[in-house]
Order: structure tokens, then sequence, then C-alpha cells
């Protein structure tokens, strides 16, 4: 995976300045609102050329203007964008209102903002350190996840594995294809769906009652005299704690009810033309964790059990068929 345009390493720490002032000099003449073919034009005639030494075209161009680092930010799974405290290129209000003229007026970044990805939120995590990875497109456009590195603004992982998304997808729905097509998995799926609704239900029950727990602890504090400002709010982060994490891990679990109920003859077509809630849902009754780990050497594309655990859903019904394994 190339280099991101502007920056000397991966982790968009140390900036390239010969390149940076390209981007400067771009990122000035977008806001003026010329369009991304004249930029790209004036750009060559001046001399930057790509990270593997090509000419610019203007979809390549546009996208280094889109890639929050050059502002210092980074993107969540939510689309929300935050400080990471590395190095900003362009000023953060520069690049949101240059993001903002793509999003109104390109309708291929329109389709690019509708990506989806099918490895998300819990399910993916690095090997390394167990950070949950984020979507993090390459310099080309490409989807792919990254273990986002902590910053002093927002903690986060080692930030030492990055992987295609295209390759990661393929890999793991192969395997849970694979584990589909067997006939005794497949016999107890609509009874492992209706287990995991379950536990997303016992969970929203927990919420609600730690948010009933958190008004009467309110109303307590309210009433009595006794209880400290310190020691009422204490309870209520804990409390408020309690309910944000039984809720998105009911939110994460309740995606099974995507998964169809009944046999599928065909997996394969399935899961070829299956809305991705529905690929999504199946992906977390059958998998718990993806682990990605670094490439053996830089730039290769083998993803294979070396480079990807696959750690297996329990379920309690019977027989047992599941555990946690290696692809």
């Amino acid at each position: 995976m190339p280099r991101l345009f502007g920056f000397e390493d991966m982790a968009y720490r140390r900036v390239r300045e010969s390149e940076a002032e390209g981007i400067r000099l771009a990122a000035s003449r977008r806001l003026l609102k010329q369009s991304m073919n004249a930029i790209t034009e004036w750009v060559n005639e001046l001399g930057y050329r790509t990270t593997r030494g090509g000419r610019w075209r203007p979809d390549g161009l546009a996208n280094v203007l889109d890639h929050p680092a050059i502002a210092g930010l980074a993107e969540d799974e939510s689309g929300n964008l935050y400080e990471t405290g590395g190095p900003a290129i362009i000023p953060r209000e520069d690049f949101v209102a240059i993001r903002a003229m793509r999003r109104a007026r390109d309708p291929e970044a329109k389709r690019a903002d509708q990506r989806e990805y099918l490895i998300r939120g819990a399910t993916g995590v690095c090997g390394l350190c167990g950070y949950p990875l984020g979507s993090s497109p390459s310099n080309a456009g490409s989807r792919g996840h990254r273990c986002m590195p902590s910053t002093a603004q927002r903690p986060g992982g080692c930030g030492k594995v990055r992987i295609n998304a295209d390759l990661l997808e393929t890999y793991v729905a192969e395997h849970v294809l694979a584990e589909l097509a067997k006939p005794e998995v497949s016999a107890l799926i609509d009874r492992a769906r209706d287990e995991v609704l379950t536990q997303a239900a016992d969970l929203r029950e927990k919420a609600a009652a730690a948010r009933s727990r958190q008004k009467e602890l309110g109303e307590d504090y309210a009433r009595s005299p006794e209880i400290s400002l310190q020691a009422f709010r204490t309870a209520d982060n804990e409390l408020k704690q309690l309910i944000s994490e039984s809720e998105v891990k009911a939110r994460f679990l309740e995606q099974v009810k995507h998964v169809p109920v009944g046999d599928i003859p065909d997996l394969v077509r399935w899961w070829k033309h299956a809305p991705m809630t529905a690929k999504r849902g199946m992906l977390v009754l059958m998998l718990e964790q993806v682990a990605v780990y670094p490439a053996a050497a830089r730039g290769s594309r083998r993803v294979d059990a070396d480079r990807v655990s696959l750690k297996w859903r329990q379920w309690d019904v019977e027989p047992s068929i599941t555990g946690e394994k290696s692809a």
C-alpha cells in the first residue's frame, strides 16, 4: 500500500514538505472553486508527481484532498472527524470546506461515501494489541482497515496493522460459507439466531435497569444532603458506562435479525446478492472476532491463517459444533 502523498510515514506523523506544499497549493485553488481537472493540470505543470512517480489524475488528487490526515484528523466508523495530534498540512476548516464541495458536486465521491464494510465495530481487531480496527481508505481510494494509533487527544491502538478490506472480506467470507455448508452447522442456524437475539434482549433489559437506577440515584441525591457530589458523580458515571456498553453490545448482536430464516439452498449465490446488513448479521452469528496481524512483508497482499485468525462463536445449542479455532 503506497504512502499518502505529503507524508514520510504510514502513521501520518512526518510531513514531506516538498509534497506538502503541493497539497497546500491544490487546496488553495480548490477553495476558489476551481475544477479538479484544472487544478490537476496545473499541479502537473508545476512538476509535482504521485508517490509512485506518475502524473496526477483528477480522482487521485481529489482523494488526497479528501484524506483527513492532511488536516491532522482521522475518521471513525460513523464518519465523525477527530484530532489525531498529528501534523496538519492544511487547516481543519479548509479541509472540511473542500470535502463539502466534493460531496455536493462529485457523484463519484457520493458513491465512495456509500461504500460499506463487512467487518466493522467489535468484529475486527488488531492481532497485536486487540484494539478495534477502523476503516481507512488507501491513498488510491481503495477500502482498507487499520489499527488507529493512540494519540494525546484520543486513545487508540499500536498503529502497526493495516489490511486491504477487499482481500480480508474475501478471506473471511470463504471460511464462513465453508462452515455454513456443513449440514450439522446449517441445521442449527435458526436456533443459534434466536439464542443471539435473546442475548441482545437481555442486554437491553440490563441497560433499562441501569437507567432506572440512574434515575433513582438522581432523585436520592436531590433529596438527601448526606450524598456528596463526588459520590453521586462516581455512581452516575458507572451507570452511564454500564448503559452505554450494554446498548452497544445489544446493537451489535441484533444484527443477526437480518439473517434469513430457513434453509439457504445456494449459499454462494445468496452471499453474492445478499444486502450488506444480512452479510454482517451472518458474520455476527458465526464469528466473535476477526483478528488481523501484520503482513509478512511490506506491501504483501497475501491473506492466510498467519495473517488472519477467526474466533468462532460458541452456541449453547445441541449438538455443539462451534468453538474457538483459527482458520
